[in-house]
């Protein structure tokens, strides 16, 4: 796979007409070397003079922002999901200190923004979509970080130039019609020894099997199966991990997720059964995530 001729095609998407103004907009912004502070919300401060109400209008224009949040120099970008839930459920578990680590699935960078806490070696971001990039694009402007984003999705990871110690992938298995296969691409994409943090959508049982929506699950068309934590188990080995150890599991709630004026869609309350909360507006089971680390030996 020519994954430059990848890169060259994928280039162009920035030029969409519906892109092109964001990258104009970016562009026309100062250009200086801002302090990115990473806590629960990852904030840039700098005493350089800055447009505020220029500043909210180009954020604006990239909705919608579904991971944070962000605090740009005073504009509380107050984003769909409350990603510092899942980061600091996560965070006691690893240590990226040196490592190369890749991010999949990264959205807007997140979770990036938040590893450098770590002093990781290299972060390296793989999303296809051009709106997420250029919301990452808007933040690293002034942040100025070595963070690597690439448009390029899980499929593309086992051509990549380099293997990674940790692989963070967050709420992306279940969109893949082939989930042994995607496993199977995220072992070849590390280094022997390495560890993934995956997180997907479980349903409650003891028995090694999945739900299989037959047209959505939770107003997703894009969720081809949600296993019992035993059949993820089962995914892992077959895909060739030799450990896999569960973290926790989470039932999503609207402290997590939530309608905000920064996305003007629906989300989690418009995702589930009106009259029972503990199911899907299909009536599946509400959304639940399971947590863990699996590595290869």
């Amino acid at each position: 796979m020519d994954l430059n001729a990848i890169r060259a095609e994928r280039g162009k998407w920035m030029e969409w007409k519906n892109i092109a103004p964001l990258r104009e907009a970016i562009a026309s912004l100062p250009d200086f070397h801002a302090e990115c502070l990473s806590e629960n919300t990852v904030a840039l401060r700098s005493d350089q003079p800055i447009d505020m109400a220029n500043l909210e209008r180009i954020a604006r224009m990239m909705m919608p922002w579904r991971k944070g949040p962000f605090d740009l120099f005073g504009l509380f970008i107050d984003t769909e999901w409350r990603s510092d839930l899942k980061y600091n459920f996560l965070r006691p578990h690893f240590n990226l200190r040196g490592k190369k680590v890749a991010d999949i699935g990264c959205n807007n960078g997140y979770y990036m923004f938040r590893f450098l806490e770590d002093a990781p070696a290299k972060v390296v971001g793989f999303d296809p979509s051009a709106l997420f990039k250029s919301q990452f694009d808007l933040i690293n402007r002034f942040a100025k970080t070595d963070i690597v984003y690439e448009l390029l999705g899980v499929e593309h990871l086992p051509y990549y130039e380099e293997k990674f110690d940790v692989i963070f992938c967050l709420g992306v298995l279940y969109h893949r019609s082939d989930p042994v296969a995607m496993l199977k691409g995220l072992r070849q994409g590390l280094e022997d020894g390495g560890e993934v943090y995956l997180d997907t959508f479980i349903i409650d049982g003891d028995d090694p099997v999945a739900l299989c929506p037959s047209e959505s699950y939770s107003k997703i068309s894009n969720v081809y199966f949600v296993p019992t934590l035993k059949a993820l188990e089962n995914w892992c080995i077959r895909a060739g991990f030799k450990e896999f150890e569960v973290l926790g599991t989470v039932v999503t709630t609207s402290d997590e997720q939530r309608r905000t004026d920064w996305i003007e869609s629906q989300s989690l309350e418009d995702f589930l059964d009106p009259a029972d909360n503990s199911k899907t507006v299909e009536g599946y089971p509400a959304p639940k995530r399971g947590y863990v680390r699996i590595k290869k030996g």
